[in-house]
């Protein structure tokens, strides 16, 4: 499952015919069903396959593909890391249509490829025109999309052009190279995330083997999550001018917000030099000092605010700290953050206990954000916590979804609670789903499970209640404590949302009693609610 990103039955059919083991057919019946769609799918994959081929071979056995392969030559690639990534051209000349048509291709299918471009009557061309062909695969390294780069320098068509969105090509999905760097990633090679392709490419050529790259666009949670899936090391190797290093602070952004628990750092490119461009300059042996001595996230948004602040005014100094200050508050670690302070004071000469006061509110509020169990984290690196007041709710749902997974009398204890239900409309609709999992499975699988997830918040979501470290065997104690924190919330806790949703509905009619009066009662039950966390 891990290695080839395979859903648990998948997996288990390939091991199968690896060791000629025959297995019953029903028990793939209803996890990969032979539909029409997953049919047209592999035709659509197949159809990709047999481009890469028609596109590869122009590049590297035909004179309309030279210009090409000098111009790759050119760029430092070899013929050996060309046929690896099966790299190709597609010519002036619109090849690809009289191809397929020459092996009467569905019509429908060419349509739905993204190979081609369709004219208002229909007609199919050749989207991809005297450029030089990326092929795109997928985590299963299955072609599904294509980038090209435009090979004439005196057009005006855009510099690259990737596949159209597709039943099989969502760029906000997929990362190039992620099925040739995940090996590496997995021997214990931090992820080496990238801009473009090249760059990946020069790398992997330079024996930097775990580089993967996003799309062309800003990093998704997807993407972030299939990170996380593989890896706890994760190393941002953007371009070094000024547009990559706001890229890097967007990426940094990212992962602030999905709540990860990478060991994430930075390198910043020098003389304003994009990676494929400093190890083909430089060397690959120069490149891999600068991932040794790549810096943390905070050390990197300091340097990039510094930048941006003018420093020569009060004003700006002023600013400038206060900023740096609210990214101090961030820091986990009490060590970091004064030596972060001492930084700051002996800079620019500053008491550092003015800093100190300046700070402690800005950690205390930082604090109240913060979730205490957030992104996956391996289960060596947990690390058992004491939640704050607020946080009791929370973390008593997380434990006790976990406990119901994997002890089937907790389970049973629970759903025979009178009433109960999970506060927060996520953990409920895990606990739905895993009432229709335990009605067709008898015993837990996270893999099986998970497979059932459809939604990436709560496949996340249960990523983290697996993760957390609790003892092995549960104790009444411990189950009697998260039901009583669950069931003394949720009332008020659903009695809010009701009376807001009357309260919406009374401002639309414009009834202004009535608004009063439902103010009155939540203000009331919002009383309640914090009397009962403070209990």
């Amino acid at each position: 499952m891990e290695i080839e990103n395979l859903s648990f039955p998948e997996a288990v059919k390939k091991v199968a015919e690896m060791e000629h083991l025959d297995v019953d057919a029903k028990y793939f019946a209803d996890a990969a069903p032979a539909t029409k769609e997953s049919s047209e799918q592999k035709q659509l994959i197949d159809l990709n396959e047999q481009a890469v081929k028609l596109y590869h071979h122009i590049l590297m056995n035909t004179k309309i593909g030279q210009p090409a392969l000098d111009y790759l030559h050119k760029r430092g690639m070899t013929d050996e890391t060309i046929v690896t990534y099966q790299l190709g051209y597609a010519p002036s000349q619109r090849l690809v249509k009289p191809f397929f048509d020459q092996r009467q291709v569905d019509y429908q299918l060419l349509r739905k490829s993204g190979l081609f471009s369709e004219g208002q009557d229909g007609s199919l061309r050749d989207r991809f025109v005297d450029r030089v062909m990326y092929p795109i695969r997928n985590a299963n390294g299955q072609t599904v999309g294509f980038s090209g780069r435009l090979l004439s320098t005196d057009s005006d068509m855009p510099k690259y052009l990737n596949s159209p969105e597709t039943e099989l090509f969502n760029k906000r999905k997929i990362l190039f190279n992620l099925d040739f760097a995940r090996p590496n990633i997995r021997s214990k090679q931090p992820a080496l995330l990238f801009e473009g392709f090249m760059d990946v490419i020069t790398a992997f050529q330079a024996g930097i083997k775990s580089g993967i790259a996003s799309m062309g666009t800003s990093l998704t949670e997807q993407q972030i999550y299939d990170i996380q899936r593989i890896t706890r090391e994760v190393i941002v190797c953007y371009d070094g001018d000024a547009p990559g290093q706001k890229a890097i602070k967007r990426a940094i952004d990212a992962f602030k917000e999905t709540n990860h628990q990478l060991d994430l750092k930075v390198v910043s490119i020098p003389d304003g030099m994009d990676p494929d461009e400093f190890i083909r300059n430089r060397g690959g042996d120069k490149f891999q000092a600068l991932l040794k001595n790549a810096q943390s996230p905070i050390d990197f948004e300091l340097n990039f605010l510094k930048k941006q602040s003018n420093l020569q005014s009060e004003d700006g100094q002023a600013a400038y700290i206060a900023a740096a200050l609210k990214l101090v508050a961030t820091v986990s670690s009490g060590i970091s953050r004064d030596l972060y302070l001492n930084r700051l004071a002996e800079e620019f000469s500053i008491d550092k206990e003015v800093l100190k006061q300046q700070l402690a509110p800005m950690i205390r509020r930082t604090a109240t954000q913060r979730p205490v169990i957030s992104a996956p984290v391996a289960p060596a690196q947990a690390v058992n916590q004491t939640p704050r007041p607020s946080d009791k709710v929370a973390v008593a749902q997380m434990q006790l979804l976990n406990r119901m997974l994997h002890n089937h009398d907790v389970w049973l204890k629970v759903q025979g609670t009178p009433g109960f239900a999970f506060v927060d409309e996520q953990y409920q609709m895990l606990y739905l789903l895993a009432e229709g999992y335990f009605a067709k499975f008898d015993d837990y699988n996270v893999a099986t499970f998970s497979n059932m997830i459809t939604e990436d918040s709560l496949q996340s979501l249960l990523i983290d209640i697996e993760m957390i470290n609790l003892p092995q065997e549960p104790s009444p104690m411990e189950i009697d404590n998260d039901l009583d924190v669950i069931m003394r919330k949720a009332p008020v806790e659903s009695e809010l949302k009701q009376k807001q949703a009357e309260l919406n509905q009374a401002a639309k009619i414009g009834d202004v009693d009535k608004q009063r009066q439902l103010m009155v009662d939540i203000l009331k039950l919002e009383q309640q609610k914090r009397t009962k966390e403070q209990a």
